[in-house]
C-alpha cells in the first residue's frame, strides 16, 4: 500500500515529546515573563526561561505577539545562551514592538532601546545603548559614572538583524533595513536598506518593487 505525501506530512507533523518540551518550555518563559516586572501589552511566546532583569525606576514593555526564544531546540542555528532583557539605572527604556522576534539575544539599556513592530533579531544579536564603563581609568569598574557614553538605539518596524550581529550606542536603524549577520553597526542605517560588515556598512538600497506587497 502505498503512502500519500499529504499522509506522510501529516505523521510527521506532530511528534508527542517535540510537544512535550515546547509546553514545558514556554511554561519556564511564562513563569519568568510574569514574575519579572515586565509591562506586557498582549500575548508573549516565551520558550525556555529568559534572563530579565528590570532596574528599580526602570521599564521593559512587550507589545503583543512578541516571541522571545530561550532554547536551542525551538531555533534552527539554537542559541549561545538565553534572551538577555537588562534595564541598567533609573528610568531607563526598552520598548519592544508589537510581533518582533528574539532568539538568543541580548539588549540592555542604560537609556532606551526602542525596536519596531514586526522586527526580527536573529539568533544571538547584542543590542547595547551603552559603553558600559568609563573610559577614565579610575572609574572604569562600574556602571553608573558620569562619563560612561550612552545614547539611544532605536530599531524601526520590519528590521532583520542577521545572526550574531552587535548594534552599538547611537544607532538607528531605519523600517525594512537588514543587517548582515556577524556585523557590527556602530553608524545609523537608513530605511531600506541592506548592511553589513565591521564596521558596519550600507551594500545597496531596496528597490521600490522590494518594499512593496
Amino acid at each position: 500500500m502505498r503512502t500519500s505525501s499529504t499522509q506522510v506530512k501529516s505523521n510527521l507533523a506532530f511528534n508527542p515529546i517535540r510537544s512535550l518540551r515546547f509546553r514545558y518550555h514556554r511554561l519556564l518563559g511564562l513563569l519568568a515573563i510574569v514574575s519579572s516586572g515586565i509591562n506586557r501589552q498582549g500575548h508573549v511566546d516565551a520558550i525556555g526561561r529568559p534572563i530579565v532583569q528590570v532596574f528599580p525606576g526602570s521599564s521593559i514593555c512587550l507589545g503583543r505577539d512578541v516571541t522571545i526564544i530561550s532554547a536551542s531546540f525551538a531555533t534552527a542555528l539554537g542559541v549561545n545562551h538565553p534572551v538577555v532583557l537588562r534595564t541598567l539605572r533609573p528610568g531607563a527604556r526598552i520598548k519592544i514592538g508589537d510581533r518582533v522576534g528574539i532568539s538568543g539575544g541580548s539588549i540592555c539599556a542604560a537609556q532606551l532601546v526602542e525596536i519596531g513592530e514586526e522586527s526580527m533579531l536573529g539568533a544571538n544579536v547584542t543590542i547595547a545603548d551603552t559603553d558600559f564603563h568609563s573610559l577614565r581609568p579610575h572609574y572604569r569598574s562600574g556602571h553608573t559614572h558620569p562619563s560612561i557614553a550612552v545614547e539611544d538605539v532605536i530599531i524601526g518596524k520590519r528590521v532583520f538583524v542577521g545572526a550574531n550581529s552587535i548594534i552599538l550606542k547611537g544607532v538607528t536603524i531605519g523600517d525594512n533595513s537588514v543587517i548582515g549577520a556577524g556585523s557590527v553597526v556602530t553608524k545609523s542605517v537608513p530605511a531600506n536598506s541592506i548592511a553589513a560588515g565591521n564596521p558596519c556598512r550600507i551594500i545597496r538600497e531596496f528597490t521600490a518593487q522590494e518594499v512593496t506587497l
